[in-house]
């Protein structure tokens, strides 16, 4: 038998993105380094980061992460501490950067964040293409959603 590493069992998400999930189709996703200031690496350990209203733009054959809110570290001081809402570039390869620019310039499509998460002891992200939903489509979303609740419950009495 095979023993696991620590890199394999370490991965547990950090901060998600669930109304991403309701608000976007999702059609792809993509793994991504994250580049980080120490003080942000320490807030999204303690959980401390807020990725509901973030999305990712293109500048200079770079991919930036905006509007995701990572709160100053509390045992730092204010002048080494970081700003909340600053744009953080993404590592990610050329020829993936290059994909999803092309993707996104289809219409409809953004490149929204799903979850952070410690993969061994690395901070990584998951970013997403996807779709902005309609009205209709939400609400047949939470039907099946409705009824895959009803089945399971029915199932386990």
């Amino acid at each position: 038998m095979k023993k696991n590493s620590k890199k394999d069992l370490i991965t547990r998400p950090l901060a998600q993105n669930k109304y991403a999930k309701f608000q976007y189709e999702i059609m792809h996703t993509i793994e991504a380094g994250i580049a980080l200031l120490g003080t942000e690496v320490k807030s999204i350990r303690n959980g401390k980061a807020n990725l509901r209203d973030g999305y990712c733009t293109f500048r200079n054959n770079e991919i930036l992460l905006k509007n995701v809110h990572i709160s100053p570290h509390k045992n730092a001081g204010e002048f080494f501490n970081h700003d909340p809402l600053r744009d953080r570039k993404l590592l990610v390869h050329k020829n993936e950067i290059i994909k999803l620019k092309i993707s996104t310039e289809k219409k409809g499509l953004t490149v929204i964040p799903l979850s952070i998460y410690l993969k061994g002891s690395w901070i990584k992200i998951k970013i997403a293409v996807g779709r902005g939903k309609k009205l209709h489509d939400k609400r047949q979303s939470d039907k099946a959603k409705n009824a895959r609740r009803e089945i399971r419950s029915a199932l386990i009495r």
